[in-house]
């Protein structure tokens, strides 16, 4: 009985030491969203008063980045103001073009990547074979490279092919990335086969395995790589960047880093609203994103 009460009571011990490291970690990822968020309805004159120095440091003569006052980080503005969400929804179309941008350059590469990783998933779960295996092989190598490792090819391809300064740059690399295919690959390798071929046995064909068995099997999995895949694209940078000549086509994500230190309220406005889809995202999509990194052959580990 004492052993048992000693090793509950370390337990609980380590319980509660690894809370509190959670819930510290979970503080400091926060705060920047709630900074950002507050000081968004700060006038430009009162975060002159509290973050000016470090502005004019940063772009001031002789580029120098050394603070030489104590900046004040302030979470409740003295006065509530709304004039930069004004500037931004009703006065500055230019910010609205952005946003668009992003959605349009995201929604089709979520859509078409998800479809193609789909039936490329289920061709490499439902048939083995050693060509199969070196081009799941090679798909996971692929991952494992870092996108900027392929830039350099995909600006001389998209160059080579005439898509260049045009969405199709963006799409096309993004839509057969293999990041999906792996994941959800590896989701319906889970799947029992006596499932299979009990679908089989009652006379069903590849068409209706795929749409009937495996697709429901595999939703949260699914549902996770929509998650996933929507707030890598919607946060990049280095694609338009190199892809996109034309700066009108580029998305919020590039056009956040050019708002100058006269507009730093402004730059408060834009970052919460260009926050807003993937944190409403990820605030629907929660229990199908851990349900789906769960999933264990057709059952909740």
């Amino acid at each position: 009985m004492k052993f048992d009460r000693r090793v509950k009571k370390k337990r609980r011990k380590k319980n509660i030491l690894l809370s509190t490291i959670l819930i510290l970690l979970a503080v400091i990822f926060v705060i920047p969203i709630v900074f950002t968020i507050c000081n968004s309805f700060m006038a430009e004159t009162e975060i002159a008063a509290n973050y000016g120095r470090i502005f004019d440091s940063i772009v001031g003569s002789g580029g120098s980045k050394y603070v030489s006052e104590t900046v004040h980080l302030k979470f409740i503005p003295d006065a509530v103001s709304f004039k930069q969400y004004f500037t931004v929804l009703f006065n500055s179309p230019e910010y609205l073009l952005k946003f668009w941008n992003s959605v349009i350059l995201v929604v089709p590469i979520v859509v078409f990547q998800l479809l193609v990783a789909l039936l490329a998933a289920y061709g490499f779960a439902r048939y083995r074979g050693r060509i199969r295996e070196m081009i799941f092989f090679a798909y996971i190598i692929l991952m494992l490279m870092p996108y900027q490792v392929t830039l350099v090819p995909n600006f001389l391809v998209s160059n080579w092919l005439g898509i260049l300064n045009s969405n199709w740059a963006i799409w096309l690399p993004g839509i057969f990335s293999p990041f999906a295919v792996f994941l959800l690959t590896k989701c319906m390798r889970r799947i029992p086969s006596g499932i299979i071929e009990a679908a089989k046995i009652d006379g069903a064909g590849e068409w209706k395995i795929f749409t009937k068995v495996c697709l429901p099997l595999c939703k949260s999995a699914i549902a996770s790589v929509c998650i996933l895949l929507f707030i890598d694209y919607w946060n990049m940078v280095e694609q338009p960047l190199i892809l996109l000549n034309d700066s009108d086509m580029h998305p919020l994500s590039v056009f956040l880093s050019k708002i100058n230190n006269g507009e730093v309220g402004i730059a408060f406005a834009v970052a919460t609203i260009y926050m807003i889809p993937t944190l409403l995202v990820f605030q629907y999509g929660e229990d199908y994103l851990v349900e789906g990194i769960t999933y264990q052959g057709g059952m909740k580990g």
